[in-house]
């Protein structure tokens, strides 16, 4: 789908096109694990694992569920905002916000295995991306950003001491940088280091998709910080490049991974070049003259301390990229599917390597687009074509299943059984959202009754073909500022009845979700109204190309 390794020691950017947001990572020796956000996606919290930096993939979520009783139902733009990540003394440590409900952390001696019940350390709304910090006295602090939109005001960063255990915090906090009072308007997403003595916070500034990045530095935890900025767009592709990580490779070079808003693809993962000037970073590469870096969109692979020879084993050190495809053939859900919201286990199973979607009870008033039992994946490239094998034999008076593409604006193929009839319907919906809420318009374009005799099988067999486009490149405006080139892609939904011959049945311009790129996936739901009992149908695969 999008490979970044170039395979000639060079990779290319973005070493992920795929919604990873407000991306953190950690090396921990040959290893290094990187996490975003998910919001309301249930797993929560994806782990991402690479041996060089360029090719990674999805090892584990740290959280099955996202904590409290609400996220049972979607709740878009809430839940899991930006997190850190961090290995102390034997222990991981990841620490996240939910914005209306407080700042987490949660645990684990195994990245790839269990993580511990997170703990809500500092409860109530506002905070947002936190970033725990242990000194070399054994003291540990945690510094975060604030939301407006739950605090009533912005761009200011926070600092305040914790246990050394990570799980409670000492002392009153302390406001250690205002960007209402210099040019630093939106700063957030702080990620903070030591360096030479130099207490570092690296926090971007100006905005998701106009802003760039930013590094304050300090002889003190509490400061006062000086600040400035490290990198910039520039003459580069590359709008906003915000928020990330600093990692360092085992030979001693500095890296930079960050995201870009690039709007219905999401937020995707680019990896820079990092060097240092006068005890200050500088981020990318800088033109003679300029003291702070510009992205770049092909660069020398980084150096991780391997021969040649130990490079070519490609077991350890694979050209790969995060699973897209699935013959569901394993035991357990492919690292690439996220429901809607928290799940539960009845919703599914894996059999005769198949996927079994059982028809989940749900108002016959809720919009497609906030069904909770929506299997989800992100989109794997900028442009790209997803097939998926259903079969519809055992769907129950009442079931609706099918195919969606979700976003602000999404689009929908459904069948549902309407007292032994099956009805095919193309669905369109759009969302608006006060604050997080969303309120969905949702109407059929048209309505078909299917008969038998469309089938080719007995097992009822449809075909969904899911294609992405990028029709053009447009400048968007944002906070009154030009993103130039940005994608706009048209999605086109198509159905078949023996898996060559496709029929289109609806398209639209794609519109990315609250905070999240759009998703594509499968449904089977159940008219809850119905005193009848719920079918299910079979999933044969789902192929990308």
């Amino acid at each position: 789908m999008w490979l970044a390794d170039l395979k000639n020691g060079n990779y290319r950017n973005p070493v992920l096109y795929a919604d990873y947001s407000d991306p953190d990572a950690i090396r921990v020796g040959d290893d290094y694990f990187m996490i975003s956000s998910s919001f309301c996606n249930a797993p929560a919290l994806p782990v991402l694992h690479s041996k060089d930096l360029v090719n990674w993939k999805v090892v584990n979520y740290v959280l099955d569920k996202i904590p409290e009783f609400r996220y049972r139902n979607p709740i878009h733009g809430c839940g899991v905002w930006a997190p850190s990540i961090r290995y102390h003394e034997g222990t991981y440590y990841v620490c996240f916000p939910m914005p209306d409900e407080g700042i987490y952390m949660t645990t684990t001696k195994d990245p790839f295995g269990k993580w511990s019940k997170p703990v809500n350390i500092r409860p109530g709304a506002g905070w947002i991306d936190p970033c725990p910090f242990w000194d070399d006295d054994g003291k540990a602090y945690l510094v975060a950003g604030v939301a407006k939109s739950r605090i009533g005001y912005k761009s200011v960063l926070h600092m305040v001491e914790m246990q050394p255990d990570g799980m409670g915090l000492i002392g009153d906090e302390v406001k250690i940088f205002d960007g209402n009072e210099n040019d630093q308007v939106t700063i957030e997403g702080p990620k903070m280091y030591k360096r030479n003595g130099w207490y570092y916070i690296f926090a971007p500034a100006g905005g998701v998709k106009t802003g760039w990045q930013t590094v304050l530095r300090s002889k003190n935890v509490f400061g006062p910080y000086e600040y400035k900025v490290v990198m910039r767009q520039g003459d580069s592709p590359v709008n906003g490049p915000h928020q990330g990580a600093w990692v360092d490779t085992q030979t001693g070079e500095d890296w930079f991974l960050h995201f870009q808003d690039v709007y219905a693809g999401g937020r995707i993962v680019h990896l820079q070049p990092m060097h240092w000037e006068n005890d200050w970073p500088v981020i990318g590469v800088n033109k003679p003259g300029n003291d702070y870096g510009e992205p770049v969109m092909e660069y020398k692979k980084p150096d991780i301390g391997k021969s040649e020879a130990e490079l070519a084993d490609k077991n350890l050190y694979p050209v790969c990229e995060p699973d897209a495809s699935d013959d569901f053939t394993g035991d357990k859900l492919g690292m690439q599917w996220q429901w809607n919201a928290n799940f539960e286990d009845s919703w599914y199973s894996l059999e005769n390597n198949q996927l079994k979607l059982n028809a989940v009870a749900a108002s016959p008033l809720r919009p497609l687009g906030d069904l909770r039992n929506l299997l989800l994946q992100k989109w794997p490239a900028p442009e790209f074509c997803a097939e998926t094998k259903m079969n519809l034999a055992e769907l129950k008076d009442g079931d609706t299943a099918g195919y969606i593409s979700l976003g602000m604006k999404y689009i929908a193929i459904s069948v549902t059984n309407n007292n032994g009839n099956l009805e095919m319907k193309f669905v369109r919906g759009l969302q608006d959202f006060d604050c997080d809420a969303a309120y969905t318009d949702e109407k059929a374009e048209k309505t078909t009754a299917l008969k038998d005799s469309d089938f080719t099988d007995a097992n009822k067999t449809i075909w969904f073909r899911y294609k992405v486009n990028v029709k053009e490149h447009i400048t968007h405006y944002e906070l009154g500022l030009p993103v130039k080139d940005a994608p706009l892609e048209e999605l086109i939904l198509e159905y078949s009845f023996d898996g060559v011959n496709y029929t289109k049945a609806i398209e639209t311009e794609a519109k990315a979700g609250r905070w999240v790129g759009v998703k594509s996936g499968m449904f089977a739901c159940h008219d809850s109204s119905k005193k009848t009992e719920a079918g299910y149908v079979t999933v044969d695969y789902v192929e990308y190309k």
